[in-house]
């Protein structure tokens, strides 16, 4: 009968600093309890101090160290990787007592966890400090959320971005081996083997940066034949129900999973029942406290998205006691490409989950937030209207001939506004529409153009 691999086990490490307090740090380790579980990996325990700062050597004071290493199996003492030197006598020794008697077998002991997960990002001597001490494999948080972003992307561009970011990640993490580095021969002599895989690195990143910077063009290609279109993008933390909002919004069936990053790609829909002019509706990837800036620099085209939509909805999940720091943290990252000037609204979404005094409450602090359950097929509705009412009010009527010659751009037409009437005269097809100035002033150009 064919076994399953076991489910590597992992314990969490997290400081707390002087500027986090109690249920900050409790969410944040939570958190990373979630990303964990999204790898795959199961936690069995959690290791936790109060410390100034998080810049020690090996993180954690020699006690909590010992701790952990009592969970993983460790020496808990950072000493060098060498093995240490013996004489011919304990060699001697040893031999004999590998040739005694074989002692009764003891009953096998519960599996160490593999591996030591750090809610923190960790220096290069930080990490190789901490596998001595617990002989666990370590990842710190940036690396555990680069490695999901690997697992989950799906499209070419996807792909790339993320490759993109885990190299970054990897190139200054890279190590001798305890062999020792060696030499290279022939063509690059003289480098040490850490240096031939540095160079590669470098070498990968400006190919996979062609790469991108090609299937780029063609995502900015797309999103220029949709500038005149009526766009909103839900944007938020991660989890917040984005997914859920949108396969609401749009009918469609987008991956709806309660797992963080379920989904990397963008997608762009059409909000349902369609409407004229009709509106996209796009879900970006979701944000996350300490979002690695490579992987936010290497996400640009699905942040653009954001940027140059006409409104931007907030999706905060309002069940979530620590949702204010996640709006921030959405609100920052969006900040970094400027798109803080789009209009925007917030949904607080979830609120199915939420009770009678806490929606009052919520009520009272966000006095203009749309509230919601993306389950509910009324609070839907609702908020398709308020879209649909936030196009309308910047929407003008306006009067198009469209002369008999050109009547192949009735479709454009009907695409780009909302005709209101029709009538004929001795020119052509005289059309009532309204529409957003931009999408009219363009369809004026191209009736003019000869």
């Amino acid at each position: 009968m064919e076994t399953r691999p076991a489910t590597p086990r992992a314990v969490l490490v997290g400081i707390q600093t002087p500027d986090v307090d109690d249920v900050a740090h409790e969410a944040s380790l939570e958190e990373l309890g979630r990303l964990v579980k999204t790898l795959g990996y199961e936690v069995v325990g959690t290791v936790s101090q109060r410390r100034e700062g998080t810049g020690a050597g090996a993180l954690l004071g020699s006690g909590k160290l010992a701790e952990l290493a009592a969970l993983t199996g460790g020496t808990g003492v950072v000493g060098s990787m060498a093995p240490p030197p013996r004489s011919k006598a304990r060699q001697r020794f040893e031999g004999a007592a590998d040739s005694s008697p074989e002692a009764e077998p003891e009953e096998e002991a519960a599996p160490r966890p593999e591996f030591v997960i750090v809610d923190h990002e960790l220096s290069p001597s930080q990490i190789r400090n901490l596998e001595r001490a617990t002989g666990a494999q370590v990842l710190d948080r940036t690396g555990v959320i680069v490695e999901i972003f690997h697992r989950h992307a799906n499209t070419r561009e996807a792909k790339l971005q993320v490759e993109m970011a885990r190299l970054k990640y990897v190139a200054p993490r890279l190590r001798e081996s305890a062999t020792g580095g060696g030499r290279q021969q022939g063509p690059g002599a003289g480098e040490s083997n850490l240096d031939l895989d540095r160079r590669k690195i470098r070498d990968r990143l400006a190919e996979l940066k062609e790469q991108l910077e090609a299937v780029q063009r063609d995502s900015d290609n797309r999103r220029a034949a949709r500038r005149d279109q009526l766009r909103v993008a839900l944007v938020g933390y991660t989890n917040a129900g984005k997914s859920s909002l949108m396969r609401a919004l749009t009918g469609s069936q987008v991956l709806v999973e309660d797992k963080l990053f379920a989904t990397l790609d963008t997608t762009v829909r059409i909000l349902q029942p369609e409407t004229r002019p009709r509106i996209l509706v796009s879900d970006t990837v979701g944000f996350i406290k300490q979002l690695p800036h490579d992987l936010v620099a290497s996400f640009r085209s699905t942040l653009t998205e954001a940027l140059e939509a006409s409104l931007l909805l907030y999706v905060v999940d309002a069940s979530d006691p620590t949702y204010e720091a996640q709006l921030e943290v959405s609100r920052s990252v969006l900040r970094e490409i400027g798109a803080e000037v789009v209009p925007s609204r917030l949904v607080l979404n979830k609120m199915d989950r939420v009770d009678a005094a806490a929606r009052a409450a919520l009520a009272e602090k966000h006095p203009d937030a749309i509230m919601l359950s993306a389950h509910a097929p009324e609070d839907v509705s609702a908020l398709r209207d308020t879209i649909i009412a936030f196009f309308e009010a910047a929407m003008v009527e306006d009067v198009l001939t469209l002369p008999y010659a050109k009547q192949g751009l009735i479709g454009e037409v009907y695409e780009s506004a909302r005709v209101l009437s029709e009538d004929y005269n001795e020119t052509g097809r005289v059309l009532t529409v309204r529409g957003l100035p931009g999408a009219i002033a363009r369809l004026q150009r191209s009736l003019a153009a000869q």
